[in-house]
């Protein structure tokens, strides 16, 4: 964990007690953003992010609440940080992959049959779609889809433009597991204490950043064709513990 850089966002906190590090997020309201984050990629350009295939990423890890009570969004694995402006000052359309976990009113429906939300092992493969044309595209087909009945046929196109895989995990969030990747060109494969739980024939090829994060954003983009985001207050603190990690 010493290379890279750490966001602290809200009161978000970063914790190494031994060989466990703890990311925290406060108790905090609808208003105010909450975000503890470790990644390797922050200044780079997305052309320059530090991970391309092949290789495989392992880590260790428990939660405070399960998925369904862990009030925003939290993981581990790669990304290209597509929703900012880090990667060379223009947003992109997202790739990733990754060990995400979102409660509700998270709603991110990418593959026929699996709910939007909950704890998953993940594959999105958008490809190089040209940065100067996501925010374009992107916005007449949310509009369009409030037109009254064009919600769900628009997704359902949408969804088959890209290459996702998801699945849900058994795995009880707040119990240590160990989750690996494995990255290769045309092929991922995700374990949960060394048993394959999902496989994606077409991973994302574009070289991606590693990122490890807790906070108390939601986002809506639902089968019915609902676009929204937002913030989710809780009372308590949520956290995630990570040990053994490995890179290689």
């Amino acid at each position: 964990m010493d290379e890279g850089r750490t966001t602290k966002i809200g009161g978000g906190r970063i914790e190494a007690c031994g060989a466990i590090t703890r990311f925290v997020i406060p108790p905090t309201t609808a208003r105010a953003y909450a975000d503890a984050q470790w990644d390797d990629y922050r200044g780079l350009r997305r052309s320059n992010f530090p991970h391309r295939p092949p290789l495989r990423f392992s880590v260790r890890a428990r939660f405070s609440h399960p998925a369904d009570q862990l009030g925003g969004t939290a993981g581990f694995g790669f990304w290209n940080d597509p929703f900012t402006l880090s990667g060379g000052g223009i947003l992109a359309a997202p790739n990733t992959l990754w060990f995400f976990a979102a409660s509700p009113p998270n709603d991110q429906y990418l593959r026929d049959g699996v709910p939007g939300r909950g704890w998953k092992a993940a594959s999105l493969n958008t490809g190089r779609w040209p940065p100067l044309l996501v925010a374009p595209a992107a916005l007449p087909a949310m509009l369009l889809t409030r037109v009254p009945g064009l919600g769900r046929p628009i997704m359902k196109l949408a969804r088959r433009m890209i290459k996702a895989r998801e699945r849900l995990l058994d795995a009880r969030m707040t119990e240590w597991h160990d989750y690996e990747l494995t990255w290769k060109k045309g092929e991922a494969v995700f374990r949960v204490d060394f048993a394959e739980v999902l496989r994606s024939p077409a991973p994302p090829a574009a070289p991606l950043g590693l990122v490890i994060w807790i906070d108390n954003q939601f986002a809506v983009a639902s089968e019915a064709g609902e676009f929204r985001f937002g913030l989710i207050a809780h009372s308590e603190e949520r956290w995630m513990e990570i040990e053994a990690i490995s890179l290689r």
